[in-house]
């Protein structure tokens, strides 16, 4: 196996070869200027701007490639949870098979030891990244949740996926209680003094509980799930009416709950106020149309519920994850906000009856 290239070994030639093999039989690429961008939790993206020559046959100005990152706690955080390997399958087996927009791939590999990965994609811009701390509109919260119905209902109840992806009991966080409970204290200590104090005493209670939404696996009705579907992770283009959504960073995919998608993405892109307003109309919208592409036996209290426990899934990410990656100023707002939301939601949806 050929080694997996680093950001830095890319070459005028390798990329010239990625567009050849892609359809642009006629095009060179000259050279390029590369800058990175965002900051990244778990791993590095860089912006390749290319001086193309030969026939061009519609090949891309500008290219996003992204790899594991230089930070040494982060690649290793990486390598024990199999992220850099789960997005590359997503790229390399799943993209074509679902209804939801990813960007297109040129090129996903991975190397034997699961360090060094590169995934080479088209760049969206002038797309832009959600805001994780901002939030978004109403708008934007409905077209990103219907996007996840093109994940969903084609992989509803396919219980084929868990021989591509593996099994979340076999997996990383199947003692999702152990890890939460190894993690949560450092949260506590991080970021207590500046949180809402009954959001803290929820965060502490679901590592008390024995039984949580957050500790179970997939029941009955399962799908693949995204598992990091948020602001940061969708690029927005606003050209049209209503804006496209398009979903990147599917480091996490499995074989799970789907409303853990839906709660976990309208819980943090929403400020409490907003939410409360329009939530129910986007899950509403939500179900149906899952049952029209095809989805049948979910009926809308089940769909509810499972919303409700759906929750949980928030404090999977936003508690453990800033106790495992490099800390920057952004993050640590980030996380906080988060938690903090999902706390409230939880709050408003008497979401402790499920905590045993």
């Amino acid at each position: 196996m050929p080694p997996v290239l680093t950001a830095e070994q890319i070459t005028p030639e390798w990329l010239t070869e990625q567009l050849r093999q892609a359809g642009h039989a006629g095009v060179t690429v000259e050279g390029f200027d590369a800058g990175d961008v965002g900051t990244g939790q778990t791993g590095r993206c860089v912006r390749y701007a290319l001086r193309l020559g030969g026939r061009r046959d519609g090949a891309p100005d500008t290219l996003i490639g992204k790899f594991s990152s230089l930070d040494p706690t982060s690649k290793a955080t990486s390598r024990e949870m199999k992220t850099y390997r789960t997005e590359v399958t997503f790229y390399q087996q799943i993209a074509p098979r679902i209804a939801m927009r990813a960007p297109k791939c040129y090129y996903a590999a991975i190397d034997e030891d699961d360090v060094e990965h590169a995934v080479l994609m088209e760049d969206l811009a002038p797309a832009r990244q959600g805001d994780q701390i901002g939030g978004c509109s109403p708008e934007i919260a409905h077209q990103a949740v219907m996007e996840l119905v093109g994940l969903a209902a084609p992989t509803w109840q396919d219980d084929s996926w868990t021989e591509v992806l593996g099994r979340v009991k076999d997996g990383p966080f199947a003692d999702m209680r152990g890890l939460y409970n190894r993690t949560m204290p450092g949260f506590v200590d991080l970021y207590a003094a500046r949180m809402d104090p009954e959001h803290i005493r929820f965060i502490q209670a679901i590592g008390a509980a024995e039984q949580c939404p957050l500790y179970e696996f997939h029941g009955e009705h399962f799908a693949l799930e995204h598992y990091d579907f948020r602001l940061d992770n969708v690029l927005i283009d606003e050209r049209s009416r209503p804006p496209t959504i398009t979903t990147v960073d599917w480091q996490s995919v499995r074989v799970g709950k789907p409303l853990q998608d839906v709660a976990f993405f309208i819980g943090s892109a929403l400020a409490p106020d907003v939410r409360r307003s329009v939530e129910l109309d986007i899950l509403r919208d939500y179900h149906r149309g899952l049952l029209e592409g095809g989805v049948a036996g979910y009926d809308w209290d089940t769909c509810l519920q499972d919303y409700r426990k759906g929750i949980f899934a928030g404090f999977g990410i936003s508690v453990i994850s800033p106790v495992l990656v490099v800390r920057t100023e952004r993050g640590d707002q980030m996380f906080m906000t988060m938690a903090s939301r999902y706390a409230q939601m939880a709050l408003d949806w008497d979401a402790a009856e499920f905590l045993n």
